[in-house]
């Protein structure tokens, strides 16, 4: 059986990257297609395959530019010459399910979130496009609006990472997806050290991560804050943070580990897909507070592995705070919560799916 594997674009290691690089372990030989790829960006894992670039590779400079492409990318999918190829598994955010398979091929999609920029999120967007360029992009959004449901019947079988996600796949593109949560380094991230009185926030500094409430909430506490992440928002960010935030930047897994480690608690202050950081924190031994209309509620039980809010503000998730800090929590049972999500798991869950979607010729 030929496999083929599809990405959005690589241009760094993130949560879609380690699943990419996890689901090439059941094909260690089949190639991936991708929109861009920036030389040593990603794993050795993937590296390992052939990679195919689009046409948009020259375009964006190596992979280092590629977000104002965007337009141009259902276009750049669509040419991937998959002729010959019996399975194509595409690991989508964005475009990469829009890719078409040869006839009676069997297309499965990882889908970590429909388009967050044309469906939940388009109005934050076009919020950061400068006002005489709006209508135009509001323009090019519904154009891609049309061709990401259209190009959703391009798929044959979709995997949602969340249950968040599977409700989303259901709402925009009317398409029922199993749910086979991400793998997480369980084996890695595991408890030690010694706990200490700050909280801890992993996050890309980019608006919908609402790093902005994380220190709000920090504030209203009067406790120390640390920032794990970069992104665009850094400066900004600095500006109008109060006292006792420390921006760590990008840090080493190890540095990582330590983080987690030794916080009070993670906080998990925005909507997540998933939230492979809540599992990472909970395999280490520390609660988590977050939403519970996120996929963070995939992970955590309220009450058991930390507290979840209903009421999307400073004020709930300080008051979920204090409540996470009045009590003492068992290291051993949030780590056994997390075990549910290790790639030993996520490796047997994959290969169940595989064995219902393939027709019984094809499963070697």
């Amino acid at each position: 059986m030929r496999v083929a594997l599809v990405h959005d674009w690589l241009t760094g290691m993130r949560g879609g990257e380690s699943v990419l690089a996890e689901i090439g372990t059941f094909f260690p030989a089949a190639p991936i297609f991708t929109v861009v790829h920036r030389a040593g960006s990603v794993s050795e894992e993937i590296t390992s395959h052939p990679i195919h670039v689009s046409s948009l590779q020259r375009l964006s400079l190596g992979g280092r530019i590629y977000r104002p492409l965007l337009p141009l990318m259902p276009g750049a999918v669509a040419s991937f010459r998959l002729d010959g190829f019996d399975l194509v598994i595409s690991s989508s955010h964005c475009v990469a399910k829009g890719v078409i398979p040869a006839p009676g091929a069997v297309h499965v999609c990882y889908c970590h979130t429909p388009m967050r920029y044309l469906w939940d999120q388009r109005d934050e967007y076009l919020r950061t496009v400068p006002a005489p360029l709006r209508p135009l992009v509001r323009g090019q959004l519904e154009w891609l609006r049309i061709w990401d449901v259209v190009s959703a019947a391009r798929v044959d079988h979709f995997v949602a990472n969340s249950q968040l996600v599977a409700r989303r796949i259901q709402h925009y593109w009317r398409r029922e997806a199993d749910v086979i949560p991400p793998p997480v380094d369980t084996e890695f991230f595991t408890p030690g050290g010694e706990r200490q009185h700050h909280i801890l926030t992993v996050a890309a500094l980019v608006p919908y991560k609402r790093v902005d409430v994380a220190m709000a909430v920090a504030a209203r506490l009067g406790m120390e804050l640390r920032i794990v992440g970069e992104g665009p928002l850094r400066r900004a960010l600095q500006r109008r943070a109060p006292r006792g935030v420390a921006f760590l930047g990008r840090v080493s897994r190890e540095r990582l580990r330590d983080e987690y480690r030794s916080a009070a608690f993670v906080l998990v202050p925005n909507v997540e897909d998933f939230g492979i950081v809540t599992v990472e924190a909970l395999a280490c031994g520390t609660p988590v507070v977050g939403l519970a209309g996120s996929g963070t509620a995939d992970v955590v039980v309220d009450g058991q592995h930390g507290f979840l809010v209903g009421e999307n503000t400073v004020e709930a998730l300080a008051a979920a705070a204090a409540r996470v800090l009045g009590r003492s929590w068992a290291p051993a049972a949030l780590r056994a919560r997390a075990e549910s999500f290790s790639r030993e798991r996520f490796r047997r869950r994959f290969a169940y799916l595989l064995e219902r979607v393939l027709p019984a010729g094809r499963r070697r």
